[in-house]
């Protein structure tokens, strides 16, 4: 049955954005779609009752990218459907989710998913806005229980001042970037990326971004009221207080005495509730419960109550006796061991371990044309800076069934490599497709900020040459219950704090400011008053890691590693490509069959040499630097005699490049004989004398007082093969003796 359609509009950041519901995806719970620009979304928001007890709320969030919203079809001559979600669909997935999760309610235990197709994009604005109003609309119109509206904004800076939804023409030349998703009164997710700014200005974007968002909230709850659905009803599952008593009794006598050395490990969590589950699973086997033979107990209320459990007596060691539970202080980083130069064949390693989280980089350095290409909606770009992250079982003492990289481990690695994108020299300053792998070895919270550590230090044994280092820092947050002005900012957060606490407030950066910013929360917003007092202990943190680490390499290294290969990239006339390549590619496989290089060439001329031999790199390029080059009037070069005439010699001075030595200017004396002074294959000192009309050399072997002019040459044409032959002066073909017809050539 059609629905009504309702349609909201606004102006945000000088463009219309507008809401739509009742025209599509009408079987959905809510949906809705969101224009911006030229840039079209539909968001669904569908739930149902969960198939399996998880253990948590099973919320899913997808960004489904179509390549028809950008007028395209894949490349691939085999696979013309979209395939798995890109890297970028896959973030802009997390950075929903993060935003919209904390708004559920605590007991609603309904199977939540929320899809966003995007239909249009205008290569003008991104779509990841307009899928995250998108979806606060979506599920602020549906049945579903939900804490919102949130707006989602984006934020750039141009010349001091904040810029809204910049465009990406905008955004390429912006300073920062930041994505914040607030209610009207709250922060409730933060993204960020930056070139090197300071707290002052990140924060005032923080605040910017919340004010703009009050209108986009505004039009939401308008849009909902218009819609009017009422919410689900739905009932927490509960325990009788008796059986609940025994768990908790269970759990505070068999758990939680020894959760203070071991709660730090990351898996002590989970391998609590299987102990939990073994004991109260199992009700026929338990004798305790067999008067509670009618309650039903879910691996969700076991980890409810454990988890509740956990966070009491984490809250209240913190909050009233100041007391973490490694025994640190507020601000207290944990203990670090700092190694780099561990691996004898990579190109840069390094090994970062803060407490018990252990971080191994690894740097390999290959030729620009290893970079990565990347086909979506857009087109195709390429990415010559990657960072991956790997996350294996044994980090937290598990063994797991391994697969392909999930979301988590592809978040990681992406906020990682945006942290350090900014301090990356140019590929003019250094050619080289660099690749990252860090490796966590070992896991108790804040592994994404412990690999940007050691991916600066990896980076810096490589030698390549940053601009600045860069370190980053989580902040957490403990909120009394009761009262949430109670509260404890904790710097450097181990796993239980990360769990159990309110905020995961990720800042890396570098002595002059931040690169990298992501923002956590299980809270229904947070003030700016806290998000200030975390930024400026990041910093604190910070500038005391970036000391720390330069006291095991304060800088690049001057030389790269003997097994990384020596790139050169030589710049030609993109004209002279064809000069380089040669007919059907004689000459380049001449150069690397000879060389041993590789090489390779673009359309606008760069020559991109690379070989483990810098002997071999150093060849190739004076080789192809040798055939573009031209050569000017009194320029010297030490050449190879090539042929001789009884008129002259033909020297070769750069590849492909020859040019004669007339006989009457190879020696200050009078020569009878050519071959009385040079021999073929002879090295042989030149000077170019001039370049005529035809682009032809005219070489000399005389210099200083020696230097004579070159006696004029009248050729005349050659009867027997038609062309002009200096020694007989008379055209072969025809026998005619007519002088200085045609071309000169040698």
């Amino acid at each position: 049955m059609q629905q009504k359609i309702v349609k909201k509009e606004l102006d945000l950041g000088g463009k219309k954005l507008t809401l739509e519901t009742g025209r599509l995806a009408n079987h959905a719970n809510g949906a809705v779609l969101a224009t911006y620009g030229e840039t079209v979304v539909l968001a669904t928001a569908v739930s149902q009752n969960p198939t399996q007890d998880l253990g948590y709320f099973p919320l899913s969030v997808d960004l489904d990218e179509k390549l028809y919203a950008g007028g395209r079809i894949s490349t691939s001559r085999f696979i013309k459907r979209e395939n798995r979600p890109s890297e970028k669909a896959i973030l802009t997935s997390r950075l929903i989710d993060r935003s919209i999760r904390p708004l559920f309610p605590k007991g609603y235990q309904a199977e939540v998913q929320v899809i966003i197709t995007v239909l249009s994009i205008d290569n003008t604005n991104d779509p990841d806005i307009p899928a995250l109003i998108a979806t606060s609309a979506a599920l602020a119109i549906s049945d579903i229980p939900w804490n919102g509206p949130i707006s989602g904004l984006r934020v750039g800076l141009k010349e001091g001042s904040y810029i809204l939804n910049p465009t990406e023409e905008e955004r390429a030349a912006s300073q920062l970037e930041v994505l914040v998703a607030s209610t009207k009164d709250e922060i409730v997710m933060i993204e960020s990326t930056a070139n090197e700014v300071d707290e002052k200005t990140i924060s005032g974007a923080f605040k910017f971004a919340q004010e703009s968002g009050k209108a986009v909230i505004s039009l939401i709850e308008d849009f909902a009221k218009a819609v009017g659905l009422p919410k689900q009803e739905y009932q927490e599952e509960k325990l009788s207080a008796k059986t609940e008593e025994k768990i908790r009794q269970f759990i505070e006598k068999n758990l939680m005495a020894d959760f203070e050395t071991k709660s730090q490990d990351e898996g002590w969590f989970g391998d609590s509730l299987k102990i939990l589950e073994e004991e109260f699973l199992k009700k026929e086997e338990n004798a305790e419960l067999k008067e509670a033979q009618d309650e039903e107990i879910s691996t969700k209320i076991l980890a409810n109550i454990l988890e509740e459990i956990v966070t009491d007596k984490l809250r209240d060691d913190i909050l009233t006796h100041k007391k973490r539970p490694d025994g640190r202080k507020p601000d207290e980083i944990r203990a670090l061991s700092i190694s780099a130069g561990l691996l004898p064949r990579t190109h840069g390693s390094a090994i970062f371990q803060r407490g018990e989280t252990q971080v191994l980089s690894i740097v390999t350095l290959g030729s620009p044309a290893l970079e990565q290409l990347i086909e979506g909606m857009y087109g195709e770009e390429t990415k010559r800076y990657m960072h991956h992250y790997n996350f294996p079982p044994f980090s937290t003492g598990e063994a797991k069934r391994r697969g392909a990289p999930g979301r988590r481990e592809i978040g990681h690695g992406a906020l990682a490599e945006k942290a350090l994108v900014p301090v990356i020299p140019t590929s003019d300053q250094f050619p080289y497709t660099i690749r990252v792998v860090s490796e966590v070895l070992s896991s108790a919270g804040s592994t994404s900020q412990a690999s940007v550590c050691a991916s600066t230090l990896a980076l810096m044994d490589a030698g390549v040459p940053i601009k600045e280092p860069v370190a980053g820092i989580s902040i957490g947050l403990i909120t009394d219950k009761k009262d949430r002005s109670k509260y404890v900012t904790l710097t450097d957060i181990a796993y239980q704090e990360d769990a159990q606490g309110d905020m995961d407030f990720k800042v890396a950066g570098t002595k002059n400011g931040i690169t990298a910013i992501q923002m956590d929360i299980k809270l229904n917003g947070l003030s700016l008053k806290i998000l200030d007092e975390a930024l400026e202990k990041a910093k604190s943190a910070r500038l005391f890691l970036l000391g720390e680490m330069q006291k095991i390499i304060p800088e690049s290294r001057k030389q790269l590693s003997q097994h990384a290969p020596r790139v050169i990239v030589v710049k030609i006339d993109p004209s002279k490509i064809g000069e380089v390549v040669g007919s059907g590619g004689r000459v380049i496989n001449k150069i690397i069959a000879e060389t041993g290089a590789a090489i390779d060439i673009t359309d606008d001329g760069n020559v991109t040499i690379s070989s483990k031999d810098a002997q071999a790199c150093q060849k190739a390029a004076e080789w192809v630097e040798g055939i573009v080059k031209e050569p000017q009037p009194n320029e010297e070069y030490e050449g190879t005699v090539k042929r001789i005439m009884n008129f002259g010699a033909f020297v070769e001075i750069l590849p492909g490049k020859e040019g004669l030595v007339h006989i009457s200017q190879l020696a200050p004396q009078r020569v009878e004989n050519v071959e009385d002074v040079v021999k073929i294959g002879q090295k042989v000192k030149v000077r170019v004398v001039e370049i005529d009309d035809q682009g032809r050399l005219n070489l000399s072997m005389l210099f200083g007082d020696d230097i004579k002019d070159i006696p004029p040459r009248e050729p005349r044409r050659d009867t027997s093969r038609g062309r002009f032959d200096n020694r007989r002066g008379r055209d072969r073909r025809s026998g005619d003796r007519r002088q200085g017809r045609g071309p000169k050539r040698y």
